[in-house]
């Protein structure tokens, strides 16, 4: 019996949205995190009576012929790239994207991460850290004798030093954007890595064309909808109990047939 199987695909496709519904409410204070939304689609069909087949010598033709679904698959789960809410801390170290692109940062094995996650600190030589440790580039060194730190909408890193009244330029922030955010490879710990489906990354200064400004003493929130979330995770719990009943419906119908004499 068919049902049994469609509707086993269909509690399996239901497990994973329950699956990416309940990743996203768990990163709903994760910075810079951005929401997931699975896809699906229908599975390959059998033809009882093929579409557009003779009907007769006379060549009269079947309108529409008489197809079943084998159930549903899982497609993709694409991230959703939204602007999250910024918000305010003071830190003088975070740093938060308004609008398009990703802070680069240098991973142990020499590889290049991308992160919208601006919690930025110090390392012991004064250089520019994640909260993993992993400098970001251009590995910017804050001096020693830095009495402030300011860092513009344009990624310019500015220092006042001790006993000097004017701010010395020490380097510049720059963001890297993608053809296709979706494509990137989610690393965990806030750290995407370039595929062949991202394309290859085009940098520039923050608040030039297609990239965004960088607000210094924010950072952006996750771009999670709880109200959404919720009532996502209410339409795949009914339809995996809607599924779970065709199971045992098609159960009772095989039971009958057994007992039958």
């Amino acid at each position: 019996m068919r049902s049994l199987d469609i509707a086993g695909t269909g509690m399996q496709a239901q497990q994973t949205n329950v699956e990416v519904i309940s990743n996203n409410m768990a990163n709903m204070t994760t910075t810079g995190f951005k929401r997931r939304r699975a896809e699906f689609q229908d599975l390959i069909y059998q033809n009882l009576r093929r579409v557009g087949a003779n009907s007769s010598d006379s060549g009269t033709v079947v309108p529409s012929g008489a197809q079943v679904g084998l159930g549903v698959k899982t497609a993709a789960i694409y991230r959703i790239n939204e602007q999250g809410n910024l918000q305010q801390t003071s830190n003088t170290l975070d740093m938060a994207i308004q609008g398009n692109g990703y802070f680069q940062v240098t991973l142990p094995d020499g590889e290049t991460a991308y992160t919208r996650d601006g919690t930025f600190s110090l390392a012991a030589d004064g250089t520019m850290v994640t909260a993993d440790g992993y400098t970001i580039q251009p590995g910017l060194q804050i001096p020693q004798a830095a009495t402030g730190v300011t860092i513009n909408t344009s990624g310019q890193v500015q220092v006042t030093l001790q006993g000097q009244t004017a701010p010395q330029t020490i380097g510049q922030l720059q963001l890297a954007a993608f053809p296709n955010e979706a494509g990137l490879d989610a690393q965990g710990a806030n750290l995407l890595m370039q595929t062949a489906a991202s394309g290859a990354p085009v940098t520039g200064n923050p608040g030039t064309a297609g990239f965004g400004s960088v607000e210094q003493g924010f950072i952006e929130t996750s771009n999670v909808n709880v109200v959404t979330e919720i009532t996502n995770l209410i339409t795949a719990q009914r339809a995996y109990e809607m599924n779970s009943k065709v199971i045992t419906s098609s159960d009772e119908m095989m039971s009958t047939l057994t007992n039958l004499r």
